[in-house]
């Protein structure tokens, strides 16, 4: 017979037009808490808070729903975030030695956050693992600039009048007479890292700056001259002002604080008023920040991170917080990145009245209400730890009905009575989102045995309600908590906060598949150790017994030995459960495998699970077994081992590669060819084959995989379906399972009707048996009615909640595996279409779904498609039933493996996975449903940074790396020039020529000045070898790209000289 190829048709246009309106990708936004959070910051105005991580990440928050995220070009951690007061402006400062000007702006009436300037610092890149301390930063709250201490000098930044410039202007004259300070305090040629900035809080003209060797100078702006001397005898680690500005506090390494008057008499000061060790007298670690609020009741509240007993507690991350009589050790899980406090910023109250405290540590961020008696944390909106225990597996519901919502909510504030995001302190910008059509459910099951409920309606992930399964088992936790309570001192006067758990009591208690009926309210949940729970809902609280059965998998199979590690235990006697979903009977697989599979249904009260050895059905309305298949290989040596001992043979694994690569080389040999009467039709037929190929795609060869491979019988789907199987007049239930070997098994159910739930049992009868020709794993199987549409869930048609499936058209049966998807009708299970994937495209199936997509020109138009993630991170997207490619999408890095493991699709186009332990991505394949932030920030500032470098022609990058436009290369030159004159006059200023000045310096110079030349003399002269040379006399310095500089200190005098020639 004959075969004809033809040409394919072109594209077609109008097809293209629906394809359009049906789908378009978009990363929409990052649910969860930030991965390595290294910044904080906050802007009391505005009231937005932001946070920088390592990676390079910034992300703005506000009010539920308010959330802006941007990103550094380079990979470099942001070492400290500042906000220029209500303006909408933020800098970062990067560990590559670099800083960030971040602009809130507007565009198509929404937010985003922009980039708008970046700067080299001069000077020796600040490298985390030395000692050299990062530069410190500071801005203050009355005006547009912001105050940087380098390793070289200080660095000020500030708006010039042209609206496009920031230009930068040493502190020439901050010159301290180091003759005058204490050998303990100088550092070689200078004093040493700065470690704190401080603005006064009554005069923004005087900053406050701390070294780390404890000594304090209060610099006065412009006077340019030393106020007062602080010398501390401990090594400083920070400094925060009191109210009036009349004192200020001071912490250090031996975990204690003192406090120092500012006094204009006293222009240096030796003791402070007070010093305090709160966890002395043994030693403590340092004190690394400290805050100190003034209250109404006159007692300041002390708030302070560190200083516990180094030899008892040091091990701890807490925060003390004290007030009177009131002392409370916040005991945290993780490391304290940095705090700060919510109170009255306004300078004509005299108080601070602090609200709350907000506390970012490594993995959570805690808010501490400081109204209410006894500091009870706040429930946060947003930025929940997912990964409070380490997420195993996820499950997403659409469209959840009214009373199924406030039912789990309901259950939720029960566990959690304060939870209450109305209270949120962080409530800046306003969210322009409107309300969801439809609520969500994101499930998450964890390391620890829970399964968390969140709400994924909108931009924020709320958590909702928290479900334990450990409870259920005779677990060692209980015993320990109660001896580690009991061991507890009350000294100090610990109290956990946070809920981030990174420990497992038991691994066996992880959650590894869930399956949920939202119409019944019934949940089922599979662990490691093969436990399988089913529960329902319920608003009572509840004590009762739970029934336990066991279902033998290897159905005494001989030659097999289970090496892994025993079943969980189950309590004996009632238990009680607190209203929500309760327990009602626990399916007990032995061997206690890991479960790989499980699916529920709730109309016929059969759940369906499978495991490495074998798959099961079981009715829990009868609490029997209805059928236990092993599929077990008799080389399936591995499945034996459970996924706790990790004992593949490397021995095995070279065999069989060896024998896989003998089996390629002898079937890629040619065989002789015989000259027959039928050779010129073959090679008539291979002409023909020739000319098609330019128009066919071309495949690859797939080897077909050994039946004797490692875990092929594991199972990896299961379904219930209500079709054809039997023959094609009388459908009924069916289940179907796929397995790693490539083998598909579908069961006839004979399930009775609700009325004789009790009286009968259901049977279950091997229909059909299929065997993919590769034994490439089956990822996914579903049902597909007469007109091609996926079956409804249950009880979906029974109370009026979906159409009706065709039953009138033949049905088909669409098999997934890892290389390729194949359609076949039903009953006679004959091949109607395929599609290979792994041929075609070189990749292998990893995720499937079956997703609806609603057009945006009408929303009557919508289109099933099958939904395809693969290995290498991309997004297929073919027609259902035809299994015609539509579109692809580049969506996951294919070197992110748990990211693609841990993708889950919706039923509307939408998706989710793990781009970090803590962190969700969610992404949308509609070009209609779309979850992304819509909020606005209103910021008032004098100039707008953004919007006129955006009109200007960019340059090629500059030499530092900064990306400058045309009008800002001009400006540079002016502003040089201008500030070339002012640092003259400056420098041959009256104060400076005064013999009573301490520094008293003659600038000559020759040659032509130049903006790079100033820059050089002021960075490297003025504040590195000036400092060497005050405290050693007449000294001849050759700066690089300066010249020659000779500096001398005139006798019986405190003047110097210092002449220049620049080359």
């Amino acid at each position: 017979m004959m075969k004809f190829r033809f040409r394919r048709q072109g594209n077609d246009p109008h097809r293209e037009k629906i394809k359009q309106d049906l789908f378009a990708f978009s990363k929409t936004v990052e649910h969860g808490f930030p991965n390595q959070p290294s910044a904080l910051a906050y802007d009391p105005k505005r009231q937005l808070l932001a946070i920088g991580t390592k990676s390079g990440a910034m992300k703005i928050y506000g009010a539920p729903g308010v959330e802006m995220t941007g990103l550094h070009k380079d990979t470099a951690a942001v070492t400290q975030i500042h906000f220029l007061y209500g303006q909408g402006r933020i800098l970062s400062l990067l560990d590559d030695n670099t800083i960030h000007l971040w602009e809130i702006v507007q565009r198509e009436n929404r937010s985003h956050l922009v980039e708008v300037h970046s700067f080299n610092l001069p000077g020796r890149p600040v490298d985390v693992r030395t000692t050299q301390s990062p530069p410190s930063v500071t801005t203050p709250s009355t005006s547009s600039a912001w105050f940087c201490h380098l390793s070289v000098g200080f660095l000020n930044l500030q708006n010039t009048p042209n609206k496009s410039l920031l230009f930068v202007m040493l502190f020439t004259c901050l010159v301290i007479p180091l003759f005058s300070v204490p050998e303990e305090y100088k550092c070689g040629k200078s004093l040493g890292p700065v470690e704190s900035l401080q603005e006064h809080p009554q005069d923004s003209d005087k900053i406050l700056i701390g070294y780390s060797r404890g000594l304090v100078v209060l610099w006065d702006l412009n006077s340019r001259h030393v106020v007062n001397l602080f010398l501390g005898k401990q090594q400083l680690e920070s400094l925060v002002w009191e109210r009036s500005g009349n004192s200020f506090v001071s912490s250090h390494s031996d975990g204690g604080y003192m406090v120092w008057a500012v006094s204009s008499s006293n222009p240096c000061t030796h003791d402070p008023i007070s010093s305090t060790v709160p966890y002395g007298p043994f030693p403590c670690k340092a004190v690394n920040k400290i805050l100190w609020r003034t209250t109404e009741s006159g007692s300041p509240l002390v708030l302070f991170s560190g200083g516990m007993p180094r030899a008892s507690y040091g091990d701890r991350h807490c925060l003390t917080i004290l007030q009177d009589s009131n002392h409370v050790t916040l005991d945290f899980t993780s490391r304290v990145i940095d705090f700060f406090t919510i109170h009255c910023t306004d300078k004509d109250k005299g108080d601070n009245d602090p609200s709350a405290l907000v506390v970012l540590l490594e993995e959570e961020l805690i808010v501490i209400d400081l109204q209410m008696a006894g500091w009870p944390t706040v429930p946060a909106p947003y930025l929940a730890p997912l990964h409070s225990s380490a997420i195993t597996c996820s499950c997403h519901i659409s469209n959840v009905l009214p009373k199924l919502w406030e039912r789990v909510i309901s259950a939720g504030q029960q566990q959690c009575p304060l939870q209450n995001y109305e209270n949120w302190p962080i409530c800046g910008g306003k969210n322009l989102a409107s309300d969801p059509k439809q609520k969500e459910l994101l499930l998450t099951g964890h390391e620890d045995g829970t399964v968390r409920f969140w709400d994924a309606s909108g931009v924020s992930l709320k958590p909702l309600y928290k479900l334990s399964t450990a409870n259920i088992f005779q677990t060692d936790c209980d015993h320990n908590d109660s001896l580690t309570q009991a061991g507890e001192e009350e000294w100090p006067p610990f109290r956990k906060v946070g809920c981030f758990d990174p420990y497992s009591d038991d691994p066996r208690l992880g959650i590894q598949k869930i399956s949920v009926c939202k119409y019944s309210g019934k949940l089922v949940v599979a662990g490691t150790a093969g436990q399988v729970i089913v529960m329902v809902l319920s608003d009572e609280k509840s004590d009762h017994m739970i029934d336990v059965a066991t279902v033998d998998l290897l159905q005494d199979r001989e030659g097999f030995t289970w090496k892994g590690h025993d079943r969980l235990p189950p309590k004996s006697g009632s238990v009680v459960f607190a209203p929500g979903f309760q327990p009602v009977v626990l399916v007990q697989c032995m061997p206690p495998a890991a479960v790989t599979a499980v699916t529920l249904h709730a109309e016929w009260n059969l759940i369906a699970f499978g495991t490495s050895h074998g798959f099961g059905l079981f009715d829990y309305h009868r609490r029997s077994p209805v059928l236990a298949r092993c599929t077990l290989h008799p080389n399936d040596s591995l499945a034996m081992e459970g996924p706790l001992s990790r004992v593949k043979s490397l021995k095995k694994s070279l065999r069989q590669s060896f024998r896989r690569i003998r089996k390629s080389r002898v079937s890629g040999k040619k065989r002789a060819v015989v000259y027959s009467p039928t050779n010129k039709v073959q090679e008539a037929n291979a002409q023909l084959a020739e000319h098609d190929a330019e128009v066919t795609p071309v495949q690859r060869r797939i080897e077909p995989r050994s039946a004797d491979d490692s875990l092929s019988g594991v199972v990896r789907c299961l379904c219930f379906a209500d079709t054809f199987l039997r023959d094609g007049t009388h459908h009924g239930p069916t289940m179907w399972a796929g397995t790693n070997s490539g083998s598909v098994y579908a069961y006839a159910l004979d399930v009775p009707s609700q009325e004789k739930f009790s009286e009968q049992s259901v049977e279950a009868l091997l229909g059909k048996e299929i065997q993919l020709m590769h034994r490439a794993p089956v990822v996914s199987i579903a049902v597909l009615d007469g007109r091609g549409n996926p079956l409804p869930e249950p009880y979906e048609v029974s109370r009026d909640l979906a159409k009706a499936p065709d039953m009138q058209g033949s049905h088909s049966v669409l098999i997934a595996s890892e290389e390729q998807f194949k359609v076949f009708m039903l009953p006679k299970v004959s091949a109607k279409t395929k599609f290979k994937l792994t041929a075609h495209e070189g990749c292998r199936v990893r995720k499937v779904a079956l997703s609806n997509f609603t057009s945006v020109s009408s929303e009557e138009y919508s289109e099933n498609a099958l939904v395809c993630l693969t290995n290498l991170g991309d997004i297929h997207m073919f027609s259902v039933p035809a299994l015609r490619p539509q579109v692809r999408y580049d969506c996951i890095r294919k070197e992110d493996i748990s990211g693609i493991a841990s993708c889950v699709f919706t039923k509307t186009g939408q998706g989710f996975y793990l781009i970090s332990p803590s962190e969700y991505e969610r992404f949308s394949l509609s070009a209609r449903v779309i979850t992304e932030p819509l909020c606005r920030v209103d910021v008032e500032r004098p100039h707008d940074l953004s919007a006129h470098s955006g009109s200007s022609t960019p340059l090629p990058p500059q030499a530092n790396g900064t990306h400058k436009t045309q009008a800002e290369s001009k400006s540079v030159e002016t502003e040089g020039n201008r500030l070339l004159d002012e640092m003259r006059s400056a420098l041959s200023s009256p104060v400076l020529d005064s013999p009573n000045s301490s520094a008293d310096i003659t600038l000559d110079t020759t040659g032509e000045l130049t903006v790079e030349d100033v820059k050089d003399f002021l960075m490297c002269a003025l504040f590195t070898d000036l400092f060497w040379s005050i405290t050693n006399g007449y000294k001849t310095i050759k700066p690089p790209k300066i010249g020659r500089m000779t500096l001398r200190r005139e006798r019986n005098s405190d003047s110097y000289t210092v002449n220049i020639t620049l080359p």
